[in-house]
């Protein structure tokens, strides 16, 4: 088997850490791991914005750097969610839509293709796990919980495999943080509100970290953290089942 690794662009800059993790964490599990160095972001920032049809540039290079993997993996829920649904190349249409066929979300990747069922991590903390829109209503890593449906979390029996972790019951499990991608600039003020709310639910059940599969999500609750002066930390879930810390 082999994976060609896809690091977003704004993890690759500010959270290089993640990657870092994803990577040994792969291997650990006997990954024959690749990352194409030419990679560069997907385009979703442009898309999101209404410009998709400035993301060809993204999209031929995307299926450049990824054609010929068994599987493509990323740490980002909202970025291969865009691979799956628009990447196009008007020259190579039978690589893209391969590459979209075969292109999975880190959490995805563990349960489905290699049926993890142990881990050797542990994580002596209260973790909060935040759901993300486009990991959970996009790509079906758990269950909605305003469905009458059996529930189910993809990242939430990984964490639950990690040894010493306590994770917290929220009251709201499944709520949006309000960063959205270009929704945070375009409607500052509500997405800030609505990322107070996210953090004040995981600080009311006495929280040390937060985590979720989309760095995006965090770095927004992590500057709110950070503005209230607070103690509680935000940890991509590939930290923890990396066992870094």
């Amino acid at each position: 088997m082999k994976v060609g690794l896809f690091i977003p662009c704004y993890i690759d800059q500010f959270y290089p850490q993640v990657a870092v993790a994803t990577l040994q964490l792969l291997e650990k599990l006997g990954v024959d791991v690749d990352y194409p160095l030419q990679q560069t972001c997907c385009g979703q920032p442009m898309a999101n914005s209404g410009f998709s049809h400035y993301t060809q540039g993204c999209d031929s290079l995307f299926v450049k750097n990824f054609t010929g993997y068994d599987y493509i993996v990323a740490p980002s829920g909202s970025c291969v969610l865009h691979i799956k649904d628009h990447l196009h190349d008007d020259k190579n249409q039978a690589a893209a839509d391969q590459i979209r066929s075969r292109i999975y979300e880190l959490c995805e990747f563990l349960t489905d293709v290699l049926q993890v069922k142990e881990l050797q991590a542990s994580f002596p903390h209260k973790v909060g796990f935040h759901v993300s829109c486009h990991g959970q209503r996009g790509l079906h890593l758990s269950q909605m919980s305003e469905l009458n449906a059996e529930d189910f979390s993809k990242p939430g029996f990984l964490l639950s495999l990690v040894k010493d972790i306590e994770l917290v019951q929220l009251n709201r499990k499944d709520e949006c943080c309000g960063f959205g991608g270009t929704f945070c600039v375009s409607e500052e003020a509500v997405s800030v509100k609505m990322g107070k709310d996210r953090v004040q639910d995981h600080l009311e059940h006495g929280a040390d970290y937060i985590t979720g599969g989309d760095v995006s999500c965090l770095m927004h609750m992590e500057g709110i953290l950070k503005r209230q002066k607070s103690g509680v930390k935000v940890l991509h879930i590939a930290e923890i089942l990396n066992g870094q810390l």
